[in-house]
């Protein structure tokens, strides 16, 4: 896919939200900003996105801007992995549960306004309440529903899917929300039609990318698979899940595919369907499908920080969609390098990617002062668990990037780390104020980004430039962050150095392992390289996984994330602050 042309809104993963502050494992006292599990829909004119412990949810004219939504109702004590549902002009929102809990609905969401539908949920029908899996008997299902997914068909019947289990499947039922018995009363609102049926359970021993741990490296936890999603395209239905684990890099989202709401589901070959285990932004998985206003699909997804604890995540967002016959892809190629929100429908094979590049990695970093062990080259490293921490939280600390020479910067993302935070909940001083400059020589300094006066918090500000910036440094002034400390994980800076696009890598070998479910993938390192990209998919033309990796790292690559008895296509391509070459020759995996 070729890069798409320099206009329009952008946005870079991972999204630039005022994700709440989260203290969860209190008696480490330990305090961080997350968010996970994203539920977006488009209701009216605007978008929603709902969050797990978050407390309320956000509001988009663009999917790109988003505003926070504090609820005039809201009994969900820090609800996780909500799912949403629009049906006869209502949004509804089910919280995750292992005990009976609201269903509320709205029709004015954007300000807040919120009703119960019912107070209490019905029971899942053969759930044991307060019971342990391991306690489980046969044909007795867990509480729930945990992890649920809500959806209406074009017939006008609604069913409900969930779990979150790495011992139990995910399932699914018809369920009635009485949207045509207005004088029920609340609590006969819902009600199951059908029993539970099971749809998935999770098959590593076939399906590579369902393996537990870092690279799908860890053999001694069975997988999970959570976060139920449904979608209907012509007369498919695509069940999603996440799996393996939401705590390493492969975190990601597959798909079964079938006729009927309900099943039978056959899974899809070409999965894992959303995945991004390289990269400063890792994990796609548990996340939402859906389309915009242009008819644009759109995958969301959960990335990986785990710097505080091993659940603190962020949210991703990738362009999606379907071919002809019927094979779903999300494109998370330069997922967190600035994207393109298109404003109009996108084309067969148009990217959202700007070609803005990354002029950062592994550059020279210096700062006004900084912690013993935190020292400024942590932030070109590409890596959210590395950070650089100020002496002090005062304003005028500044951190400086020498780019190397003149590049024409066009947009800068700020990443802050949260250590030794100490915050919880929600104050009037929890807010990101920065000043960004750039110099030609060092020593005189323009502004090219203000956020003196900001009043919300941005731990993941992007800023695209009002207008490209010939400049060698870059300058972050400090202003004011809500945390104990300043840190800052990664100052990223995106755009072009002049000259030709690197040569395309030579590929040596990709060959599959004893073991079907890896293959080792190996090419010739290319001069001046920033990193690379090994794709990988059922045909040349549909190369829809990616897993990026950077110059400093081996040219050679184990993939872990294949399925057996399916025959694969890879290939490599090069980038670097010119932009991205060719793809090298294509090669075939067998099964």
């Amino acid at each position: 896919m070729a890069a798409t042309p320099a206009g329009g809104r952008t946005w870079a993963n991972p999204l630039d939200l005022d994700y709440r502050y989260n203290y969860e494992q209190m008696n480490e006292g330990i305090s961080y900003r997350t968010g996970a599990d994203p539920a977006i829909v488009r209701y009216g004119d605007g978008y929603y996105l709902f969050l797990t412990l978050a407390d309320g949810y956000w509001h988009s004219n663009d999917l790109v801007h988003w505003q926070f939504v504090r609820p005039d109702r809201w009994p969900f004590d820090g609800p996780v992995a909500p799912a949403t549902l629009v049906a006869d002009g209502k949004l509804f929102l089910m919280q995750a549960a292992m005990e009976p809990k609201p269903l509320l609905y709205s029709t004015d969401p954007a300000h807040g306004h919120w009703q119960f539908w019912t107070r209490l949920l019905p029971a899942v029908p053969g759930a044991v309440w307060g019971g342990h899996e391991s306690d489980m008997k046969p044909g007795e299902l867990p509480p729930g529903p945990w992890d649920p997914g809500l959806f209406r068909d074009e017939d006008g019947k609604t069913y409900l899917y969930w779990d979150s289990s790495n011992v139990f499947p995910l399932y699914g039922a018809q369920i009635d929300l009485a949207l045509d018995h207005a004088g029920e009363g609340e609590g006969k609102r819902m009600s199951f039609v059908t029993k539970p049926v099971a749809l998935l359970k999770a098959d590593p021993a076939a399906h590579g990318w369902e393996r537990f741990g870092q690279d799908h490296t860890d053999t001694s936890i069975q997988p999970y698979v959570e976060g139920a999603w449904m979608n209907r395209h012509g007369d498919r239905y695509y069940l999603q899940y996440g799996a393996p684990g939401t705590e390493y890099n492969v975190y990601a989202t597959g798909v079964y595919v079938g006729s009927k709401p309900l099943g039978p589901f056959t899974y899809a070959p070409y999965n894992p369907v959303g995945y991004k285990p390289g990269g400063f932004a890792v994990g796609a998985g548990h996340g939402s499908t859906f389309q915009d206003a242009h008819g644009n699909w759109w995958n969301s997804g959960t990335m990986w920080v785990g710097l505080n604890w091993r659940f603190e995540r962020r949210i991703d967002l990738f362009p999606a969609g379907f071919h002809a016959d019927g094979q779903m892809w999300v494109d998370t190629r330069f997922g967190d390098f600035p994207q393109r929100m298109p404003d109009h429908p996108l084309h067969e094979g148009e990217s959202t990617f700007t070609g803005w590049m990354l002029l950062s990695y592994r550059k020279a970093a210096q700062a006004s002062s900084q912690r013993p062990g935190h020292p400024p080259s942590e932030v070109t490293d590409e890596n959210p668990r590395t950070f650089w921490v100020a002496a002090n939280n005062t304003a005028g600390q500044t951190l400086t990037l020498d780019l190397g020479g003149l590049r024409t910067v066009r947009a800068v993302q700020v990443n802050y780390a949260d250590y030794q935070s100490g915050r919880y909940g929600d104050a009037p001083d929890i807010v990101t104020r920065f000043r960004l400059e750039g110099s030609v020589d060092g020593r005189q300094w323009t502004t090219l980004a203000d956020l003196s006066h900001e009043t919300r918090d941005r731990p993941n500000a992007y800023l695209e430039l009002d207008h490209p910036a010939r400049i060698r440094y870059v300058r972050y002034v400090h202003g004011h962050v809500g945390a104990h400390t300043l840190a800052i994980s990664d100052l990223r800076v995106f755009g072009n150095a002049d000259g030709p696009p690197p040569p395309a890598p030579v590929l040596v070998s990709a060959r599959r392992l004893t073991d079907t479910r890896d293959a080792e993938i190996a090419w010739k390192p290319v001069p001046g390289a920033v990193g690379y990209n090994v794709r990988w998919g059922l045909a040349a033309d549909r190369l829809h996984e990616t897993y990026q990796r950077f110059a400093d790292q081996p040219t050679r690559l184990t993939l872990r994330s294949l399925n057996k008895g399916v025959k694969y296509v890879v290939a490599v391509e090069a980038f670097d602050e010119h932009g991205v070459s060719t793809l090298s020759r294509t090669a075939t995996l067998a099964p």
